[in-house]
């Protein structure tokens, strides 16, 4: 295992009130912001390991979705419109400028959203594992299909454990064995049955390749407005990966202006607990050569 993987959380823990709900968020570095979204049932924890590489570059914003790590659970949906809402307000409650967005699984969702609603006040987008476009069903990953398949023959009227998804799930997407730490880090904030709402949600939502459902009207909507920007990009990916398929690797390399495309080797969905410093390293020299240019 790399040396370098720490279970440790060693950044500055702030909070900001947004609709009445605080969300809190790691905050270190200074400039140009780069702002860090997870996915589900992960936390800001999931770049503790990553941000050390970009730090200098730029003030590094790690924050927790609404509902997730330490940020507050307000009573509300947790829709995907909900998170994309919360993160809209938490850049403009902070005052963030010329954002480079670093993003992985939901949070691809959330910051792509985010970022062509908004697409003057980014500077860079960085991603990993997302859902980049909408896809039919037959062009899902199968990793994700069988998934897809396991996650619909939960019963949401269970207490659905995040400890249990955690060891069940999210431990096979990583080339290593999270340690209880690491699993206390993800699972802290989903103990009581009434917390586990965003997650039951996030399972409600997961895009299947309808293109009637709402998650995927939103994927194709970005889809179109990023085959148009000029924002430089940076696409992550592994064989065998989980989410992300080698069709919409060509086709994002076929439609999406200004794009670099690394291959970071035999990683599953998490591989930012098990090399982050590859990827870390990967964003930074990428975006030392986007401030060049």
């Amino acid at each position: 295992m790399n040396e370098r993987i720490s279970d440790k959380l060693d950044y500055p823990s702030k909070y900001v009130e947004i609709d009445g709900a605080k969300m809190h968020y790691l905050d270190t570095g200074e400039g140009d912001p780069i702002v860090f979204l997870h996915g589900v049932p992960t936390s800001c924890y999931l770049w503790r390991n990553v941000i050390p590489h970009l730090a200098k570059l730029g003030r590094c914003i790690a924050p927790d979705l609404i509902g997730f790590g330490w940020s507050d659970k307000p009573d509300i949906n947790y829709s995907l419109q909900d998170h994309i809402h919360y993160i809209t307000q938490f850049i403009h409650a902070l005052n963030l400028k010329k954002v480079t967005l670093v993003m992985h699984g939901w949070g691809g969702v959330i910051g792509l959203s985010y970022a062509m609603a908004h697409e003057k006040n980014c500077k860079a987008l960085a991603f990993y594992e997302i859902f980049l476009r909408q896809e039919h069903g037959t062009d899902l990953s199968l990793p994700f299909q069988e998934q897809l398949i396991s996650m619909r023959q939960l019963d949401k009227k269970t207490n659905l454990k995040c400890k249990e998804l955690i060891n069940k799930i999210l431990n096979q997407h990583a080339m290593r064995t999270l340690t209880e730490a690491e699993i206390e880090n993800y699972c802290h904030s989903f103990d009581k049955e009434e917390s586990n709402k965003p997650i039951l949600k996030y399972l409600e939502e997961l895009p299947n390749g309808n293109e009637n459902s709402t998650t995927d009207k939103i994927i194709y909507d970005y889809s179109i407005k990023l085959m148009h920007s000029q924002l430089p990009k940076l696409m992550l990916y592994s064989v065998p990966g989980f989410i992300t398929t080698m069709s919409s690797i060509m086709w994002a390399k076929d439609n999406l202006p200004n794009l670099e495309v690394v291959d970071i080797g035999e990683e599953f969905h998490l591989a930012q607990e098990s090399c982050p410093d590859l990827i870390g390293e990967t964003i930074s020299v990428w975006l030392q050569g986007v401030e060049q240019g």
